[in-house]
């Protein structure tokens, strides 16, 4: 089977399911395994990848056409059997009515899958049928074990915890809310997330919105960002006198993570993001899920394995 992924988190999960060696293409973004940057890029982004935040959230709102293009040539070129895509996003990966549109061109006909999750639900759903599809259930039977597993783990180490109030942002400039999977990954770690709902779309937010909420602790999780291009964004952010004021930034409580590799994507590695978050809520119970616990100091960054807390 020659297999297309145009979408990390799918690239990730036919690797997980033991047929990565099956792919022949991805898109400029999928980098996990590491191995799998070698292989054929079929996208390239519109929107320069030096913009700030705020620049790039300008532009995302004037290409309605779509962020990313797709080569067509080289698409037909590889022959795909099966087109892994997804119909979620379009900020996300490239509009699907583009890839169905370019695949029904090809002299082979292959096989386009779209997937849409929305929820954890649908994120298993995803696992389960992609695993049907290259004859791979009981791969994917065992991802959702895992990550049933850890979760149960998790709820017996934090049990009778006061749930900290949290608020996981997905972008900094404007500020966005999480939704989708993430408030239920937060659920999952110990905490309420105080504005994003599971299933919904993340948003934009008002400061305002922000300051009523005031939550305990603050995740930011830029989506496509990874910790060091967050790291340079957050100074803006930082500066803000709207920020300055919350609960979170003043008792120290504010925590970085990879919103590129973990949580923005519904893939494997969301099991990651679950010990990440359990680890950055009660790091007193839950930081060897990690493989560096986090470390709180005065400076302004602190490392740690996919987590970084900073005031």
């Amino acid at each position: 089977m020659r297999i297309v992924s145009l979408l990390p988190s799918l690239t990730e999960l036919v690797c997980a399911l033991g047929r990565g060696g099956e792919l022949v293409g991805v898109t400029h973004e999928c980098d996990y395994p590491p191995a799998i940057e070698r292989l054929p890029h079929l996208t390239r982004s519109l929107i320069p990848i030096e913009a700030a935040s705020g620049a790039i959230d300008a532009l995302v709102a004037e290409q309605a056409g779509g962020l990313y293009q797709l080569d067509a040539l080289a698409l037909g070129e590889l022959r795909p059997d099966v087109i892994l895509t997804q119909e979620q996003c379009d900020v996300c990966a490239v509009n699907e009515a583009t890839v169905r549109r370019v695949a029904a061109s090809l002299p082979n006909s292959p096989h386009v899958e779209s997937v849409n999750p929305t929820d954890l639900a649908g994120v298993y759903a995803m696992f389960r049928r992609i695993g049907e599809l290259l004859n791979r259930r009981d791969a994917a039977d065992a991802l959702v074990a895992q990550m049933e597993a850890t979760a149960t783990e998790v709820a017996r180490r934090t049990q009778g915890r006061e749930r900290p109030r949290v608020l996981l942002l997905e972008w900094f400039d404007p500020p966005y809310s999480s939704g989708h999977w993430n408030p239920e990954i937060i659920a999952l770690a110990g905490g309420d997330e105080v504005i994003g709902r599971p299933g919904a779309r993340s948003r934009r937010l008002t400061w305002e919105e922000i300051q009523e909420a005031d939550p305990d602790v603050i995740v930011l999780a830029p989506c496509g960002f990874s910790i060091e291009r967050s790291e340079t964004e957050f100074g803006s952010l930082s500066a803000k006198a709207d920020w300055k004021a919350l609960r979170a930034v003043r008792t120290d409580r504010v925590v970085l993570v990879d919103g590129s590799a973990f949580f923005s994507r519904p893939g494997p590695r969301l099991e990651e993001s679950l010990r990440i978050a359990a680890a950055a809520l009660a790091p007193d119970v839950c930081g060897d899920l990690v493989a560096i616990r986090p470390r709180v100091l005065a400076s302004p960054v602190v490392t740690g394995e996919g987590v970084v807390s900073r005031r």
